[in-house]
């Protein structure tokens, strides 16, 4: 995507949210950026789960910098009418919904918003109707 047709607005994922600081190219991403509630819970779960208090730390930051920083879609009636089409989808194509359902609901939330999706993980939205999905290139790992 070049600067020329980036989408005015679009969602982001958890996997790419995580990364947006260390992206090399702002024209991978629509011009407003936006998250859903769906990912706002995902990552409510990062600092309960972590295994040390560096790792919790850094994981409640990235959930107070997301508060801080979005104002998220809420998974509302249409989300969720979207995420029947969403499942039907999925198992038509013999992937569990259960599996993926954080990626399953931002996916509904996007198609219920009209909204492409622009993530890191591009393979956990395949078969998905209806929803417009943006590979964004993973930044290059530094090694210290």
């Amino acid at each position: 995507m070049t600067a020329e047709n980036r989408f005015a607005v679009g969602i982001v994922d958890t996997s790419t949210l995580l990364v947006l600081g260390q992206l090399q190219n702002a024209n991978d991403l629509p011009k407003e950026l936006m998250i859903t509630a769906v990912t706002l819970a995902e990552l409510s779960v990062g600092p309960l789960v972590a295994s040390n208090e560096r790792e919790r730390a850094e994981r409640q930051a990235h959930l107070q910098q997301a508060e801080a920083d979005f104002d998220p879609l809420p998974f509302d009636a249409e989300a969720a009418r979207a995420f029947g089409r969403v499942a039907a989808s999925l198992r038509r194509i013999g992937r569990k919904t259960s599996a993926r359902a954080y990626d399953a609901m931002i996916a509904a939330t996007a198609i219920s918003n009209n909204l492409p999706l622009f993530t890191c993980n591009p393979s956990d939205f395949i078969g998905i109707d209806d929803l417009n999905v943006f590979s964004v290139p993973l930044p290059e790992m530094q090694t210290e």
